[in-house]
């Protein structure tokens, strides 16, 4: 038996910090929605005790470092299972780009194989174990549109969004989000994006408020350390977006756009400055 699972991207609509914890993580207040770029993973099962992961993608670890494999480890240890899998992942989403491609192949392997050994582990009980594997995982076990609060494990479902077109952007960096975090001071920050203004776009189907209240304070960290990252943002705001964001802690920079006559100019003029640009619709 095969079982096969997409792992989506996401974007970040809104991310604020709020103050660093006692625990060294940071109190995050996030809205969150999922793009239709994603990684596609097969499972089978093997008939020894082990995990084995393929990709065709030649520069993401196949071993424990992979979220892949701590999901199906974690999974085997806390249930007991004691057959192997054999994972391959087909990657699409680009690797510390601020997509949580990572986390969503961490949140469709504990689906797939709640599936594939017939576990019957409850929605609810994955995103528990998904938050142990990193914060964004909770939010992409489920999927949808959400706001995230905690370290982002404490997930409200919300309405989607109204559809739009979606670019993404990433330059050829890659961003620590360890880093951004670490060098971010929220007593610093002068000015907070509005969840409640974001939710009320979001909640009438309001485009341009969504696009007056897109907002991410890590760039204030991220832009200083990669300025081309900022050049990226002019670049998508002059050829025409309707709003501009950098995804989590960058670099991808991700363009609302509305109308489809302007994407394909957007698209021609971003891959004259990065050749990793990608034409999406948000998933709703």
């Amino acid at each position: 038996m095969k079982v096969y699972e997409k792992a989506p991207a996401k974007i970040n609509l809104l991310l604020d910090v709020l103050r660093k914890r006692e625990d060294g993580f940071h109190e995050v207040e996030m809205i969150m929605t999922m793009v239709d770029l994603a990684d596609r993973l097969e499972m089978e099962e093997l008939p020894r005790d082990t995990i084995i992961i393929s990709s065709q993608a030649g520069y993401i670890p196949l071993d424990e470092k992979n979220l892949a494999f701590q999901a199906a480890r974690l999974i085997k240890d806390r249930y007991d299972v004691r057959r192997g899998v054999y994972i391959h992942l087909d990657k699409k989403i680009p690797v510390a780009a601020g997509l949580a491609g990572g986390s969503s192949d961490a949140a469709a392997t504990l689906r797939g194989l709640n599936r594939l050994w017939e576990l019957g582990i409850p929605e609810d009980e994955l995103c528990t174990l998904g938050a142990e594997l990193g914060s964004d995982v909770p939010f992409c076990v489920t999927g949808g549109t959400a706001i995230a609060r905690g370290r982002g494990e404490k997930l409200e479902r919300i309405n989607n969004p109204p559809q739009c077109w979606v670019i993404l952007a990433k330059p050829p960096i890659n961003v620590s989000t360890a880093d951004v975090y670490g060098k971010f001071r929220a007593a610093e920050l002068k000015e907070h994006p509005s969840t409640a203004a974001m939710l009320s776009a979001i909640s009438s189907g309001s485009f341009p408020g969504i696009i007056a209240n897109l907002g991410n304070v890590l760039e204030t960290v991220t832009l200083q350390l990669h300025p081309e990252v900022l050049q990226l943002k002019e670049i998508m705001h002059r050829l025409g977006a309707d709003g501009v964001l950098m995804s989590g802690s960058g670099p991808t920079v991700f363009g609302l756009v509305s109308k489809e006559a302007k994407v394909s100019r957007i698209y021609n003029g971003l891959r004259g400055f990065c050749k990793e640009v990608y034409v999406v619709r948000m998933l709703t």
